[in-house]
């Protein structure tokens, strides 16, 4: 309880919330959440929620958002940038102040803070999603598989067995990647063996680049190759603003009635 204390009185009455861990190793970063009510400002390493939250606008950061290990040098830098950030812009906005004696410049970040993240950085936020986009839908879910003796229930089980039992025989056959003045047209082989097609979704896939999000896109099933016992093709363009080779196939199960990877976790990639 002495913490819980201890850390109420912290919350309220700082002003720069100084946060300097090494990259990956900040777990999430409520600690600097708590502050923003009560008008404080945030110092900290481009990780953990900060790594999301920061803007010029709002506080200050240091790193690049890349991890370097044990980097001695790295550190160093760091070091350096922190001071720096002190001595030119955190302390000249603290304590350089108006007429009025106002820090007009750090009272605009503030207000910035207050306004910008303390909606999204919230526990009324946070319980307020998990209960709208988990919580219900799961409760909706589970009625709709109970409903009629269980029968989408059952139904789901059934898939789920099939797809276990039919995945080992799942495998890619021949890729070919053509360019079409602006975008890719991806062309690949897909053997299902005893599983359906409409029982799994052929995905490109491909790693985020800077502040993307990571890139998903359902190929179009083209039918099943003459000849082939098995195999069938599918089709997908995508822009060419990045080298083809950041694109990989997949195949996933799917069922528009199922939490994929959450009940069913195969997967397998293109070589």
């Amino acid at each position: 309880m002495c913490d819980v204390l201890l850390t109420s009185r912290l919350v309220e009455g700082v002003d720069l919330w100084l946060n300097t861990p090494r990259r990956p190793w900040e777990a999430s970063g409520t600690s600097g959440m708590k502050v923003l009510v009560n008008g404080g400002l945030n110092l900290s390493e481009l990780d953990g929620w900060w790594a999301e939250a920061y803007s010029p606008e709002v506080g200050w950061a240091i790193g690049d958002g890349q991890e370097h290990g044990d980097d001695l040098n790295w550190d160093a830098h760091e070091a350096d940038t922190l001071y720096d950030l002190l001595e030119k812009e955190v302390i000249p906005a603290f304590y350089i102040r108006d007429d009025r004696g106002i820090p007009k410049t750090w009272v605009t970040k503030m207000r910035a803070s207050m306004l910008l993240l303390t909606p999204n950085f919230s526990s009324n936020r946070a319980v307020r999603e998990y209960v709208e986009k988990y919580y219900l839908p799961a409760a909706n879910n589970y009625g709709e598989r109970a409903a009629n003796d269980s029968k989408l229930g059952i139904e789901l089980r059934a898939w789920a067995k099939s797809i276990t039992q039919g995945w080992p025989s799942v495998r890619f056959g021949s890729l070919a990647t053509h360019r079409e003045e602006n975008q890719y047209d991806f062309q690949i082989q897909v053997f299902l063996g005893e599983l359906e097609p409409n029982a799994v979704a052929v995905e490109l896939y491909a790693e985020p680049q800077a502040q993307e999000r990571i890139f998903r896109q359902r190929m179009a099933l083209m039918g099943q190759l003459p000849d082939s016992d098995g195999y069938f093709s599918y089709s997908s363009k995508v822009p060419a603003n990045r080298p083809a080779t950041d694109y990989i196939p997949r195949v996933i199960p799917w069922n528009s009635k199922a939490s994929v990877p959450l009940e069913v976790t195969q997967i397998t990639w293109q070589k």
